[in-house]
C-alpha cells in the first residue's frame, strides 16, 4: 500500500494523525465527541484525529436528504431498534450499524488542502486503497460520491467542513454489515443501486481490527500523516510545546 521510499517524506517530518478506536458508540455520543475534538483541533490543542468506531442501528439524514428516501415509518424503526438523527453533515440519507466501520477524520486542511472536492476524492482514494489491500477492485462512480464495486456500493461518504477548514463526519465502510437494514432507506438517495460489504465480496468474515489497520495505513498515506495511537490522556492535559502539530513520534 505504501509508496516507494524515494517518494515518501521522512516519517518525522509528517504531521501526526492520532487514531482513536472507540468500539460501539451511540450516534448522539459520537456527535458530541466530534464537536469537542473539532474545537480542540481548531484551537491547536490536539493533532489531526481519526476516530474509528461502529454505531448501533441508526439512520442519519444529511443536509441534502429528500424525506421520501426514508422508507421505514416510526413503528418499523422502533420494532427494528433503529434510531433517527439529523446529522448536520452533507449528503443524503444513510444507515449505520454493527459490522460497519465508521471513520470520522478531524483534520485541519490548512494550508494546502483547502478544497472540499479534493477532500472527498482523497477519502475515496483512501478507501479504494483499503479494498485493494483485500484484493477487491473498487472505483469511483462518475458524478457520485462514495466507493463502488461491481456488486454495489461498499462505502458511503458524507462530511462537514467547519470554520478554519476543520473536517468532521466522514465515511462508512460496510465490513460485516447486515445489509437488510438498508431496506429502511433509499441509500444515499440513489434508487436502483445496490449495496454490498467486504464480507459479501470476499465470501468470508473479515476482522474489523484488520480493516481498521488497513484504513489507518491508507489514510496516513493519502493525507501524508504519521499515524499514532491515542495515548488515553485527557485532551486538556496533552498540549505539547509549540502546539499540537509539533508532537513527536512515540
Amino acid at each position: 500500500m505504501q509508496r516507494s521510499g524515494s517518494e515518501r517524506p521522512p516519517t518525522a517530518s509528517l504531521r501526526p494523525l492520532e487514531v482513536r478506536r472507540l468500539g460501539l458508540v451511540p450516534y448522539g455520543e459520537g456527535l458530541k465527541v466530534q464537536e469537542e475534538l473539532v474545537g480542540h483541533r481548531r484551537a491547536g490543542r490536539v493533532p489531526d484525529q481519526l476516530l474509528l468506531l461502529e454505531h448501533p442501528h441508526v439512520i442519519t439524514m444529511g443536509t441534502g436528504t429528500d424525506p421520501s428516501h426514508l422508507l421505514a415509518d416510526e413503528r418499523e424503526r422502533v420494532d427494528r431498534g433503529i434510531e433517527l438523527f439529523d446529522s448536520g453533515r452533507g449528503g443524503d440519507i444513510t444507515y449505520h450499524g454493527p459490522g460497519q466501520l465508521v471513520g470520522y477524520p478531524i483534520l485541519d486542511l490548512k494550508p494546502d488542502r483547502k478544497d472540499l472536492h479534493r477532500y472527498l476524492r482523497d477519502l475515496e482514494s483512501a478507501l479504494i486503497l483499503v479494498l485493494d489491500a483485500f484484493g477487491i477492485e473498487a472505483r469511483r462512480a462518475a458524478g457520485l460520491t462514495g466507493v463502488w464495486t461491481e456488486r454495489g456500493k461498499v462505502a458511503a461518504i458524507g462530511v462537514r467542513v467547519s470554520s478554519g477548514w476543520i473536517t468532521s463526519h466522514g465515511f462508512a465502510l460496510n465490513v460485516t454489515t447486515d445489509l437488510e437494514y438498508f431496506s429502511a432507506i433509499v441509500p444515499c438517495g440513489l434508487e436502483q443501486r445496490s449495496v454490498t460489504s467486504l464480507q459479501e465480496l470476499l465470501g468470508r468474515p473479515v476482522s474489523m481490527d484488520l480493516v481498521m489497520d488497513r484504513v489507518t495505513e491508507a489514510m496516513a498515506e493519502t493525507f501524508g500523516r504519521r499515524p499514532e495511537p491515542f495515548d488515553g490522556q485527557p485532551d486538556s492535559e496533552r498540549i505539547p510545546e509549540g502546539g499540537a502539530d509539533s508532537k513527536k513520534s512515540k
